[in-house]
């Protein structure tokens, strides 16, 4: 009896097995796209010449208030690194009638929390509070904006965080490598900022720095949710009317203008982490002066380059079925993921190829995205590949408006890349209209000869290096000698 059951048993796992494999040789067509619109957005600007920007949603009863300054750490020097943030972060901590414990706790009542930072174009403030409290938030917030303190202590306190932090960070692969990228391939520095730029920050360049770009004329004000435009203009007008412009003219980039068209000359260099366990593999380009890519994000859009690029970088690694992850991931067991994306800037435009790996298989993955690039740019991409990557693309957007918080912050990149909220609605249109010999033309002209920079154990991956890259002079610096503000990289 018992033999007869198993027999069944296996003839029936059998049956199963064979439906399974079938059904994934039929891969199902995409959904239709479903109808998205995107929300009005209705635009005001205080006599301090203050902007605020409205979306109003009623159904649900929530407002989320952003706060976008332009200048990020783009207005700070690899000196400072870290300033901008750490004004933001700083700011929220006392006021003149406040001090850190109360702003959190009041917050805290209300059912929110006040959220302050830096990224490399702009400084936030923002919070979500249910309608009914927003005006009490506005009070804090307005108090914040208007009357901090800049305490010292807290300075201190931030910082002590900020360095323990950062020195728990630089211990992993994957951040060393991004870290180091920064400069060595975009000519840039870490928003966070370096230990050595962390310990030089002093109370008065926080106060310099914040009265140079903390300032109405440089900001928008943000309200999304159920809230009408002329309750938000009154709120605005009532909590930061009173803030002025500040003397002197707002320096908004401090950053010395690159020159030639890309930065990437197919270079290597190794961040050597000793038992690391694991290596970080990154790819990076940084697109300047070529073609149209010298340009604001805005004339990017308009002329045709940041479309392409969308829609290059979701076919190379935009996702679980890119193709840096199918073949790194899927086919190989060689990562848990990997990926491509873009940081866009006002002139240029980052771009980088990121997974971890162990360190034996370091070289071996560093190759396979070089020929993944190498292949996007050789052969055009079928429509049968295209098409399901440009609904990811356009579904992933929609998604940006469905929350306050996610709608606030999509509102706040509009401004904080100074282009027209008219852009909103072109998005789905641009990311459409791309064909296969633009994607590939953009691989050619813009992605090839990239750096490699990785940040794992050497002596696991270096002799698989060499056989790799025959030929290629590879630059090896200690992770412990590292050093961001010397030429060389290194003590």
């Amino acid at each position: 009896m018992v033999s007869k059951f198993k027999t069944v048993f296996s003839v029936l796992a059998a049956l199963a097995t064979a439906t399974v494999a079938v059904a994934q040789k039929t891969i199902p067509a995409p959904r239709a796209t479903r109808s998205f619109v995107v929300p009005k957005l209705a635009e005001a600007k205080l006599p301090n010449g203050l902007t605020v920007a409205v979306v109003e949603r009623s159904n649900v009863p929530l407002v989320t208030v952003r706060l976008v300054i332009r200048g990020g750490a783009r207005s700070e020097g690899l000196s400072r690194a870290g300033l901008a943030d750490l004004t933001a972060a700083l700011a929220t901590k006392h006021t003149k009638t406040r001090g850190a414990d109360k702003i959190a706790e009041e917050m805290e009542f209300l059912g929110s929390g006040l959220v302050s930072g830096a990224d490399w174009e702009k400084s936030v403030f923002s919070f979500t509070v249910a309608v009914d409290k927003l005006d009490a938030a506005m009070r804090i917030f307005g108090d914040v904006i208007l009357n901090t303190t800049l305490d010292a202590n807290e300075l201190e306190l931030l910082r002590a965080q900020a360095l323990d932090n950062l020195a728990a960070d630089l211990k992993e692969p994957a951040f060393l490598a991004s870290y180091v990228a920064s400069v060595y391939s975009y000519g840039e520095h870490p928003v966070g900022g370096t230990p050595e730029s962390l310990k030089a920050i002093s109370r008065k360049d926080i106060a310099e720095y914040r009265n140079r770009n903390h300032r109405p004329e440089n900001s928008v004000l943000i309200f999304t949710g159920d809230i009408k435009p002329a309750r938000a203009n009154a709120l605005a007008t009532r909590t930061l009317g009173a803030w002025r412009k500040a003397s002197g003219p707002t320096v908004f980039d401090l950053m010395t203008p690159a020159t030639g068209e890309t930065n990437g000359t197919g270079r290597i260099l190794v961040i050597d982490l000793p038992d690391s366990g694991q290596s970080a593999v990154t790819y990076t380009q940084r697109l300047l002066r070529r073609g149209r890519v010298n340009c604001t994000v805005g004339e990017c859009i308009s002329n045709s380059v940041f479309f392409p690029a969308t829609v290059t970088n979701s076919i190379l690694g935009g996702g679980y079925s890119s193709r840096l992850n199918q073949e790194i991931r899927i086919k190989r067991g060689l990562s848990y993921g990997a990926g491509s994306g873009f940081s866009w800037r006002n002139g240029t435009a980052n771009f980088a190829t990121r997974t971890q790996t162990k360190d034996e298989s370091a070289a071996e993955v560093a190759e396979i995205v070089v020929n993944e690039i190498k292949r996007l740019a050789e052969t055009e991409a079928a429509k049968i590949e295209i098409n399901p990557r440009k609904l990811v693309i356009t579904g992933d957007y929609s998604r940006e408006f469905e929350t306050t918080a996610e709608l606030a912050e999509t509102v706040g990149a509009v401004y904080g890349y100074q282009l027209s909220p008219f852009e909103m609605t072109t998005f789905n249109i641009g990311v459409n209209a791309v064909t296969g010999t633009q994607v590939r033309e953009f691989a050619r002209v813009y992605l090839q000869n990239g750096d490699i920079v990785i940040a794992g154990d050497y002596r696991k991956f270096r002799d698989d290096l060499a056989k790799r890259f025959p030929g290629a002079t590879v630059q090896v610096i200690e992770a412990a000698r590292l050093d961001l503000s010397k030429e060389s990289l290194q003590r």
